[in-house]
């Protein structure tokens, strides 16, 4: 028994060292999408902002785009689980679980949560010639011209996409609007201006400018309650203001390590990064990307864990509802 004891005082030493010594070498995030979209700049401020907190550490960005995210997702997951490879994912973690029958990860079991970055709310938006200005009025307008709408997006899992299938399912839909995917958001939005499309459901940092504009009519937006102290989305309400029970979408950033990271490991990193969310600078820069930067429960892992298993569960039923799958 003495020398069980000793043995296991010594692992326990070890692991004590080796997170005192962490980082050892570069930290790579690993984002599951090309540079210069919003996770990426998510993921750039991000390291920016832990860096700080972490001794200085040098923080690079790996982009490792296709197939929805899952590719860089699963290259996260087989990563040595040494704190040294994380991964920035937005709401993919969770509607890949509904979308890909057939994944080479398991969202819940195969990656250690370390909090939640942020939330991005999304806008319901239309072309300019739709003769709907409020929301109501669109709505109708759907009903009266079933199956004669557009409703674009910008691929199999994107943001947009898991937006339009979510507000199909609730206003119960699915049969009036043909869905339309594009190769990414710019394509989707410029087709939306130039009125070769209807409908799109998107991120408030892709469309607030053009809304601002003028190029584009804008009807909701999807967070429970109005963006109230937002300078130009204040205007519009929420959908659940208007009557769709319990709808709040937001398109929120998590940071993950692969499963069996020590558990000394992902605390110092949860750590820097609830030191980051606090950060004025940071804060700042999310602000102007359109983004709310989380400061509740979801900042633990326990928290973030819980969030994401609630999330899969809403998005399968939203997508087997709508029959669409990236597999």
């Amino acid at each position: 028994m003495k020398k069980w004891i000793t043995v296991a005082a010594a692992a326990t030493m070890a692991i004590g060292a080796y997170a005192q010594d962490f980082p050892s070498r570069p930290i790579t995030f690993i984002v599951p999408f090309a540079a210069g979209g919003p996770t990426d700049t998510v993921a750039r401020q991000l390291a920016e902002a832990m860096r700080k907190h972490l001794g200085n550490a040098n923080i690079v960005v790996e982009n490792a785009a296709g197939a929805g995210g899952t590719i860089g997702a699963t290259r996260a997951a087989r990563a040595t689980p040494d704190g040294h490879t994380l991964l920035v994912w937005h709401i993919g973690m969770a509607s890949t679980a509904g979308l890909y029958r057939r994944l080479q990860f398991n969202a819940l079991e195969d990656f250690e949560y370390l909090g939640m970055i942020n939330d991005v709310p999304m806008t319901l938006v239309g072309k300019p010639q739709l003769p709907a200005n409020t929301y109501r009025d669109f709505e109708n307008y759907i009903r009266a011209n079933s199956g004669k709408i557009n409703l674009a997006h910008a691929g199999l899992g994107s943001a947009s996409h898991i937006c339009g299938l979510m507000w199909q399912s609730a206003i119960k839909a699915g049969q009036a609007m043909t869905t339309i995917p594009f190769g990414g958001t710019a394509p989707a939005m410029n087709a939306l201006i130039g009125g070769q499309v209807d409908v799109m459901c998107d991120q408030t940092t892709n469309t607030t400018s053009q809304i601002e504009a003028g190029r584009i009519k804008a009807f909701a937006v999807t967070t429970a309650r109005p963006l109230s102290n937002h300078p130009v989305l204040k205007h519009y309400p929420s959908l659940q203001e208007m009557g769709l029970k319990d709808f709040n979408l937001t398109i929120w950033h998590g940071l993950y390590a692969p499963k069996g990271t020590p558990a000394a490991v992902t605390k110092k990193l949860n750590e820097a990064l609830r030191a980051a969310l606090k950060d004025p600078e940071f804060i700042q820069r999310q602000e102007a990307l359109g983004a709310i930067v989380v400061t509740d429960n979801r900042v633990t892992p326990e928290g973030h864990k819980a969030f994401v298993a609630d999330q899969i569960t809403k998005l399968k039923a939203a997508i087997d509802a709508a029959g669409q799958y990236a597999d």
